[in-house]
């Protein structure tokens, strides 16, 4: 047999094919990764301060190689890294309560997920408050308050019960009724905002309508259906946005002349939810709220749910001073919070309480 050397262009050509082979060889066993390989820190459910640092850390089989990790919150890109170093996210921007985080991982053009999820308080307790009695006005005892007001010297008022519930404008030193429309009686009437000249009105249960009515006349401009919530209960106005509350922590926005939702804040103190928010006011940009069936009243940031202050008003209306049996099945609470802004005067009442106060907050 005659032996020889191989041509250099032979040799050039099973080189390139050796090569091309480890190549493919070497992308093959990239590992995979799959959706239940991954998992993703802090572990869900653990609680956070407003302003603390959440370091999110994506964990993956040593093997896999991703070609990026893209991390959201809520849905809203926050960052990406190519390894799986921690990612350090600042909370103090954020709204309060459950917030979720996705981390997709991506390789070779696709993407898998892993979720976690915290829940954010306050930065710190509220501040705590009593209050002063500055001065007493009668207030009508067949005003189940839901909403008031204070405008143009006049007390505007809304008012609950099934075939009871009307609008009405008072005389603020006598407590006299001046203007009144009764509402639908197979509805319960519940919070409202005056809106330039128009009166935005809620209804309780969802869907239920919700009326808009002209300010000057009391007559029903347009009624609508409220889908927005689990029920309708307090509402107040910042010149810009109607905010309402549901029953639970929410407080939703809506727009002033569409009436659609235009976000939300959920409020919480330092420790958990607030919930039962009810009748609200807009003072010195802060939303005022009655904690429905406490002696209580809360002081929120709009922005992000924290609640800053909170006002003990226990003996308010002392319980020994009151008829017997006023209050047998626990609903003829405080309610009601009235913001005079031009005489700087604040004024709250109860559920038929025979009294509207004129307070001042005091702190502990």
């Amino acid at each position: 047999m005659r032996f020889g050397l191989m041509p250099l262009n032979t040799m050039n050509n099973k080189f390139k094919l050796l090569l091309a082979a480890v190549v493919l060889v070497a992308f093959g066993c990239k590992h995979k990764v799959e959706d239940n390989s991954l998992s993703l820190s802090p572990e869900a459910g653990t609680s956070y301060k407003q302003g603390d640092k959440v370091n999110l850390k994506l964990h993956y089989a040593s093997e896999s190689t991703p070609d990026s990790i893209v991390y959201f919150v809520d849905s809203t890109r926050i960052g990406s890294l190519k390894d799986s170093s921690a990612l350090s996210v600042k909370t103090d921007t954020m709204l309060l309560g459950p917030r979720v985080f996705t981390a997709k991982f991506y390789q070779g053009g696709k993407s898998v997920n892993a979720s976690t999820n915290i829940v954010l308080f306050a930065a710190k307790a509220p501040e705590e408050y009593t209050f002063k009695v500055i001065k007493k006005f009668p207030h009508d005892t067949s005003a189940y308050t839901e909403g008031l007001l204070y405008q143009d010297g006049f007390l505007y008022e809304s008012t609950g019960g099934t075939g009871a519930s009307v609008l009405r404008k008072a005389d603020l030193e006598t407590g006299k009724t001046v203007q009144q429309v009764k509402i639908d009686p197979k509805l319960f009437g519940e919070g409202f905002a005056i809106i330039d000249d128009k009166i935005l009105m809620l209804t309780y249960k969802q869907p239920e309508t919700a009326f808009v009515f002209d300010k000057n006349t009391f007559k029903i401009i347009k009624t609508f259906i409220n889908n927005v919530g689990v029920e309708g209960w307090g509402m107040t106005f910042d010149g810009k946005k109607v905010y309402f509350d549901d029953s639970t922590n929410r407080i939703w926005f809506l727009d002033k002349d569409t009436y659609r939702q235009s976000g939300y804040i959920d409020v919480y103190d330092d420790k958990h939810a607030i919930d039962s928010v009810n009748e609200l006011e807009y003072i010195n940009n802060k939303i005022y709220a009655n904690i429905y069936q406490k002696d209580t009243i809360v002081v929120i940031d709009p922005k992000t749910g924290a609640v800053l202050q909170r006002v003990d008003m226990k003996n308010l209306w002392p319980v020994k001073d009151r008829p017997a049996h006023f209050d047998d099945d626990g609903n003829n609470v405080l309610n009601g919070i009235a913001w005079d802004e031009k005489g700087k005067r604040l004024f709250v009442t109860g559920k038929k309480w025979p009294y509207l106060y004129q307070v001042e907050f005091v702190k502990k």
